[in-house]
């Protein structure tokens, strides 16, 4: 089959790109031209320059397409409301309609658990969203409740993933500058680090975008991807230290200091209207200080799934694809 995958060449989308090829499939990619193609280097793909936020820009790419997975999207905790909705709302909403215009039989839309929102655990999708949410969330909810409006007016099936915190090879977002950080002695804890967490392994990730674009069941449906562990955020660290042969010795910042601290690092970048990221976020403290779980029990009941790289070997393989990148 003929694939678009939207945003690939990010993380996920290289990843997803990779799994495709692998598998036998064309790939069509959409990317800026600014963008860094590096992750694309010597894969066989069609390229095409875009935007998703232009449509007839979309056109193209998605011509004689089967199947599109759209993974492109401003994912960040800061920023204006409206540079998200124009991406992550309204560019969805090209891609789709374009993808209906030529005929796309499938679209799989990378969605996020971050709506969910935090202090919960065993979260399931049916579950309602939070309240006064970060415009990242807001407008991924956003789009994916368009998405299932639009399912019921034409032919095209569409099927969403919310993953929880992805990391793994690629992962330039999160666990380059994670891994910088503890290894820098720079790295603190929030609350000792026993908030749960919801890792999910890239390659995981992928298994699941293929077999929820391979199975009918799944059309019309959410899925919540993560590695279903039972696991917090000092957990998952001594493993990562251990990996990286580090002592897992970490300070640690109650959570009231570390909100305070982040509401005033948020306020004076907006109040200055600074273009840098603040160095913390109200986001990024509750990602770490509260619990943030969810469950995986619809995709074992529809699909009897399990994660085939468990959470030690994952990081195994993220810490060799650190250390070949900081060569590199």
């Amino acid at each position: 089959m003929r694939y678009l995958v939207t945003g690939a060449n990010g993380f996920i989308g290289s990843n997803v790109v990779k799994r495709l090829l692998k598998n036998g499939h064309d790939v069509n990619v959409l990317v800026r031209k600014t963008s860094d193609l590096s992750f694309l280097k010597g894969l066989d793909v069609n390229l095409f320059y875009g935007d998703i936020t232009g449509y007839t820009t979309i056109e193209p790419a998605v011509k004689n397409v089967d199947k599109v997975i759209h993974v492109a999207g401003l994912a960040a905790d800061w920023g204006p409301y409206e540079l998200f909705e124009k991406i992550n709302y309204k560019g969805t909403i090209n891609v789709a309609k374009a993808s209906v215009a030529a005929g796309v039989e499938k679209f799989v839309y990378i969605s996020t658990v971050a709506f969910h929102g935090f202090g919960k655990t065993n979260v399931k999708e049916d579950d309602p969203p939070a309240k006064n949410l970060i415009p990242y969330a807001e407008t991924k909810l956003l789009a994916e409740q368009w998405l299932w409006e639009y399912a019921k007016v034409v032919p095209m099936k569409i099927t969403a993933v919310r993953p929880g915190n992805v990391f793994g090879i690629n992962d330039r977002t999160f666990m380059l500058k994670y891994i910088d950080a503890m290894l820098s002695g720079k790295f603190a804890e929030i609350n000792h680090g026993r908030a749960k967490t919801c890792p999910v392994y890239v390659e995981n990730l992928v298994d699941i975008i293929m077999l929820v674009d391979g199975n009918e069941k799944a059309n019309g449906n959410a899925y919540i991807a993560t590695d279903g562990l039972d696991i917090t955020w000092h957990e998952f660290n001594t493993k990562l230290a251990e990996k990286l042969g580090v002592k897992p010795k970490f300070g640690s910042i109650p959570y009231g200091i570390a909100m305070t601290a982040a509401r005033i690092y948020y306020g004076v970048h907006r109040l200055l209207n600074l273009k840098s990221e603040p160095f913390l976020t109200p986001y990024r403290v509750n990602n770490g200080g509260l619990d943030y779980h969810f469950s995986i029990g619809k995709l074992k009941e529809h699909f009897g799934y399990n994660p085939k790289i468990d959470v030690d070997k994952a990081l195994e393989n993220t810490v060799e694809w650190y250390r070949n990148f900081k060569k590199s």
